[in-house]
């Protein structure tokens, strides 16, 4: 017969930590306005590659400063701001080692932020947010007044150096949400998609590895495409499959499909979102379906980051995130009929449309 111990007597379950009290409202305050130091360690951080130079096992702040070629004591001092915010943890030994978000920082993570920190923390941001008051006040952007050009001429002829990282960070987002929208749409029977302003093609790459019969396109500026998917390219496992058309769709879209995706661009001032959506009405055949896929400032879990996002498209192009409902009035005023809205993931909705016969 087999015998087993018997279990000790069981301890009392220890009670769960209390989480600490919420700071009072002076304190909270100052946190608020102090926001911008946040910003600033987040970036630093990236920038010298902290991240990177972190591995799994614990290391000093003088270990870290010689991978990354900083002062150990100034070093010290970004790691403890940013161990205060829960990005990096310190040991009781005074060795620092990774948590949840600083590996998010780290250039080859599979869910790396490190593009997204830089672009929401670029030159030209410093300059613009002190201006918020007056872009509420007059409704529009203060980046052309401040710059005397519109924002996207500037970075591509002023400031290549933050062109390359908006176009890594729009990359990033739409590696993270391209396999989220291909197991969404169901394409069955459609011969043609089109992305249009589908930046460097990551949303049509996985649409057409996940459908091998279909044609795909992409649209976009010239100085996009000319970087797009390798998978796209010629000599590109998708190349026979798609075709690059450079070019603004807010001017034209000369593109007919079956499909039509629009991810994440109608947040322009209201004339050039009006103009982008009229244009892929005239391109479309009657039947064919528009999906418009955004963040909505209404209803997701990242209400705090979409809403500080809103602000900012205030005020360097005038744009403005939607809700459920601007959404729907902007797409009702273009003439298409509105069908399913649902979820692509935790932060994006699809609006299901398709162009009427008249």
């Amino acid at each position: 017969m087999t015998t087993v111990d018997p279990a000790p007597p069981a301890s009392p379950t220890p009670s769960a930590p209390s989480s600490p009290p919420a700071p009072p409202a002076p304190m909270r305050l100052r946190e608020l306005v102090f926001g911008a130091a946040c910003a600033a360690a987040v970036r630093a951080a990236a920038r010298l590659g902290v991240a990177d130079a972190l591995d799994d096992s614990p290391r000093s702040a003088e270990d870290l400063a010689a991978a990354v070629k900083t002062r150990p004591h100034t070093l010290r001092r970004l790691l403890r701001a940013l161990t205060c915010q829960g990005v990096f943890e310190e040991r009781p030994d005074g060795t620092f080692v990774h948590t949840e978000m600083s590996r998010l920082l780290r250039e080859d993570d599979p869910h790396s932020l490190r593009y997204i920190a830089l672009w929401c923390t670029e030159p030209w941001t410093w300059s613009v947010w002190p201006q918020l008051d007056e872009a509420v006040r007059s409704g529009r952007n203060v980046f052309e007044d401040m710059y005397d050009r519109e924002f996207f001429s500037y970075l591509n002829e002023e400031a290549p150096e933050s062109a390359y990282v908006f176009n890594r960070a729009m990359t990033t987002s739409s590696e993270q949400s391209a396999r989220d929208v291909a197991n969404l749409l169901d394409l069955t029977g459609v011969s043609s998609v089109a992305d249009i302003g589908g930046g460097q093609g990551r949303v049509v790459a996985s649409l057409l590895e996940k459908h091998p019969a279909m044609h795909g396109t992409l649209l976009d500026l010239p100085g996009v495409v000319e970087n797009a998917d390798p998978r796209l390219r010629d000599g590109g496992s998708l190349a026979a499959r798609v075709s690059i058309v450079a070019g603004d769709c807010r001017e034209d879209i000369p593109v007919q499909a079956d499909v039509y995706i629009i991810k994440n661009i109608l947040e322009w001032d209201d004339d050039s979102t009006r103009r982008a959506l009229a244009n892929v009405r005239k391109a479309a055949r009657p039947g064919a379906r528009v999906v418009v896929i955004e963040n909505l400032v209404d209803d997701t879990p990242s209400m705090k980051f979409t809403t500080a996002m809103d602000l900012l498209l205030l005020l360097n192009v005038g744009g403005a995130k939607h809700t459920r409902q601007s959404m729907v009035d902007r797409l009702t005023e273009a003439g298409l009929v509105i069908g399913e809205i649902r979820p692509v993931n935790a932060y994006l909705h699809a609006f299901e449309c398709t162009v009427p016969d008249n």
